[in-house]
């Protein structure tokens, strides 16, 4: 039997890896390409994590290091996925290229980068830039796979989740380094002290559930994401959220009607 089409999937925070664990559940095999330094926040639910600590369990998927090309084919014939630093298109024989680096616009991504390329989010043009894109927007498009046209635009703020949009995330109010007072996963208090940037204190902005936060070795600079705090008990830390498994459905859909067509 042919083996399932290697699929090269650029980024690897936790809406790529949503896309990356669905890919992999379905038998297809997946190669991620992050930056040395991932900005991540939600890193237990990210194969960006790998790149750090060298490999990362996401669900019940494996992720592990690749130092180059050749590395990231023997993890994937091992049945793991691969993530490789690299910030371009490494040589892995991709048929399926998905730019999940969520930039918000078209960095690099070209409709010519393998027989299917799919980006998610704004600043693509399906057909233009990519075959396919994304809705990556909560509300009744999330999910949706678009053929023609483009995904909403940025809003530059979160979708409300029990009445909170922007207060959800935590921001460096400074540049430097960060250190936590508490761990992902942790219910904290309105108020409650999180951790601190270059000795400023960070506080929780309400009661809620700690889901992700920076790596602490990670340099950051003022106005950065560095923190995400959810308003609503019932959520898992380490669980891939609903909105990335409703983006990987729209991905699924994508991959399925090409590989029909083929």
């Amino acid at each position: 039997m042919e083996p399932e089409p290697v699929c090269l999937v650029r980024g690897g925070g936790d809406l790529a890896t949503g896309v990356v664990w669905r890919l992999h559940r379905q038998g297809y095999r997946v190669v991620v390409t992050e930056l040395p330094t991932p900005l991540t926040v939600r890193r237990l639910v990210s194969v960006s994590t790998a790149v750090l600590e060298g490999r990362a369990v996401v669900e019940g998927m494996t992720a592990q290091r690749a130092n180059a090309a050749a590395g990231a084919l023997e993890i994937l014939h091992n049945g793991d996925v691969a993530v490789l630093i690299d910030d371009g298109l490494p040589d892995v024989g991709a048929s399926v290229v998905v730019d999940a680096r969520m930039a918000k616009r078209n960095i690099d991504t070209s409709i010519g980068d393998a027989e299917l390329v799919i980006a998610l989010g704004p600043g693509f043009v399906a057909g233009v830039d990519a075959h396919a894109v994304i809705e990556t927007a909560r509300g009744p498009r999330l999910g949706r796979c678009l053929w023609e046209g483009s995904a909403t635009p940025d809003t530059g703020t979160p979708g409300l989740i029990e009445g909170w949009g922007a207060e959800r995330v935590i921001r460096a109010l400074v540049d430097g380094s960060v250190e936590w007072q508490v761990d992902i996963g942790a219910w904290v208090e309105h108020g409650e002290v999180v951790g601190s940037v270059d000795g400023q204190l960070i506080r929780a902005p309400f009661p809620g559930r700690v889901r992700g936060l920076i790596h602490p070795s990670t340099p950051v600079r003022a106005g950065l994401k560095i923190g995400d705090i959810d308003p609503r008990s019932d959520v898992a830390a380490d669980e891939i959220s609903d909105k990335a498994l409703a983006v990987a459905g729209g991905v699924m859909e994508a991959v399925g009607t090409w590989r029909r067509s083929h």
